[in-house]
């Protein structure tokens, strides 16, 4: 553990610009610690994003989803401390095992908290800060969201080395981005005097120069982003944080006292669950809502007794992927300055974007639009109107939508359905269930249950009745009749499902038994 901070001759606190970096000589049981924050929406990313399916699960930009090349980010990182082998990632319960299953790919493993609630970032980062902190109490965390995207690992590398020294020594760095434009959806910082070094070996790096931090603002209409951007006082807030544990467990106490007493409350009520670390429900959802920003950082400039704010310039191809054009702007483009995902045709088209996920678009003559296809949504838009997406999103939530939440396949832990077609009394699923799976043991109330085996073979339960069911034949399940759905093989079970009924609703289902936990 490193020494405290060195206080000045008047006995006050040192300042950025006054606080010496840490020698890794000095510093050798610190270690840097990624954190994730996976708990996001990206309602401006509908229709691919949806509240079940966030974007953070899905690949946008290319096989990986963004949560895996998230954890991977760091790998490689030489920031004069070791890296820890585990990675911390906050995500919410409803997405616990889609989350878990792509962890996996990841070399780290992985400690999964769990919210039970949606409650900002502020109270996530407070868990993790409780988690880190009771393995190294001085670890110094690298918050990143799930949801962004860095095209330059080396860049990025060279920022977190900078960061990381500011917060070796009891500083809250976050990562700024020089605005190349007035951009009315992001938060911006202002930043303060250019932080010297003590340290030879970070001068020698060359390592991007850090700004005292002066203060966060909100995010500004378009006249008040061109003064900021014309400035060049101002930079993108990019949401990136580099911070002791402990260092933020002593801020968030300081400005945000109920936050930290539910989290620390929630932290200490939890409980194990195989892959998942539950935070206690009632105390984690007492907790104030609060992002990272309005909880500390914007009053860090003025209240600087617990620590200082430094911002760190970072240049690596950063995008915080939050609407289609941000998607645009990062990918590859034709000579048209036109891009496509799937089966796109443009003809005389220019600046459109198109993503299809099945279905061929045609793009005649469009200029600066965005069309995405999915199987039971298309968004048509202008590419300088996306940030209002969101307001759609709330409509068709407002007018009781399931196209907000679900895409039409959704993910289960023991596989997928996909809504193939639907009726006033009938509705038509294809199943996939994974080898070795099974459904829980359930019951329905108002609908009965028709199971066609396509490919795979089928272990059923019907009430006292166990029996397989191979390709091309056929099981029925009565109305009220307990019933199970097992893959006893080793190749994918894909089946037609027809139910029908007086109401089909999905939370039309009694458990009796079930290997993951749902009620």
């Amino acid at each position: 553990m490193t020494a405290p901070a060195p206080v000045t001759p008047a006995g006050t606190r040192p300042t950025p610009a006054q606080s010496p970096m840490p020698s890794t000589a000095t510093s050798v049981k610190l270690k840097v610690h990624p954190v994730i924050l996976a708990g996001g929406s990206g309602t401006r990313l509908w229709p691919m994003s949806r509240e079940q399916h966030p974007k953070q699960l899905i690949g946008l930009l290319g096989e990986e989803s963004l949560l895996q090349s998230t954890t991977r980010r760091l790998d490689g990182l030489e920031a004069g401390y070791p890296l820890a082998g585990q990675l911390v990632v906050v995500a919410n319960e409803e997405q616990r095992f889609t989350t878990a299953e792509q962890l996996r790919t990841s070399a780290k493993p992985s400690r999964l908290i769990l919210e039970p609630v949606g409650r900002d970032t502020a109270p996530a980062l407070t868990v993790a800060a409780l988690s880190v902190a009771a393995q190294d109490e001085d670890g110094i965390m690298v918050v990143m969201p799930a949801d962004h995207a860095v095209t330059d690992s080396a860049g990025f590398h060279a920022a977190l080395a900078a960061g990381v020294q500011h917060a070796a020594a009891g500083h809250i760095v976050t990562m700024g981005i020089v605005p190349t434009r007035a951009e009315t959806g992001y938060g911006y910082i202002r930043i303060g005097a250019p932080l010297g070094s003590d340290d030879a070996q970070t001068a020698a790096a060359a390592r991007p120069v850090a700004h005292r931090l002066e203060r966060f603002v909100e995010k500004p209409h378009l006249e008040l982003a061109q003064r900021y951007v014309a400035s060049r006082e101002y930079w993108w807030n990019s949401g990136i944080f580099i911070v002791r544990a402990s260092t933020w467990l002593k801020a968030i106490r300081h400005f945000q006292p109920a936050i930290y007493a539910a989290c620390e409350s929630a932290f200490a009520g939890s409980t194990a669950d195989g892959d998942f670390f539950r935070l206690q429900r009632d105390a984690f959802s007492g907790s104030p809502s609060n992002s990272i920003d309005y909880a500390v950082m914007e009053k860090l400039g003025a209240d600087q007794s617990i620590a200082s704010g430094v911002v760190v310039p970072l240049a690596a191809g950063w995008s915080d992927v939050g609407s289609w054009d941000a998607i645009w702007d990062i990918s590859e483009k034709d000579p048209d300055r036109n891009v496509s995902r799937g089966r796109v045709m443009f003809e005389g088209a220019n600046s459109t974007f198109a993503h299809s996920e099945g279905r061929l678009i045609a793009c005649v003559g469009t200029q600066n639009l965005v069309v995405v296809e999915t199987a039971d949504a298309i968004l048509v838009a202008d590419k300088s109107r996306v940030q209002d997406v969101k307001k759609i999103v709330n409509r068709i939530r407002e007018d009781g939508g399931l196209e907000a939440a679900n895409h039409r396949k959704v993910h289960r832990p023991w596989g997928n359905y996909d809504s193939v077609d639907t009726g006033e009394r009938f509705q038509v699923k294809r199943i996939v269930v994974k080898p070795g799976a099974r459904l829980s043991l359930q019951m329905h109330h108002h609908r009965a249950e028709h199971w066609i085996v396509v490919r795979g073979t089928a272990l059923v339960t019907r009430g006292d009745e166990r029996f397989i069911v191979s390709e091309n034949e056929s099981a029925y399940i009565p109305l009220g009749v307990t019933h199970r759905l097992e893959n006893p093989g080793k190749m994918p079970l894909e089946m037609i499902e027809v139910q029908s009924g007086s109401y089909l609703g999905e939370d039309d289902i009694v458990r009796f038994d079930d290997t993951y936990g749902r009620q």
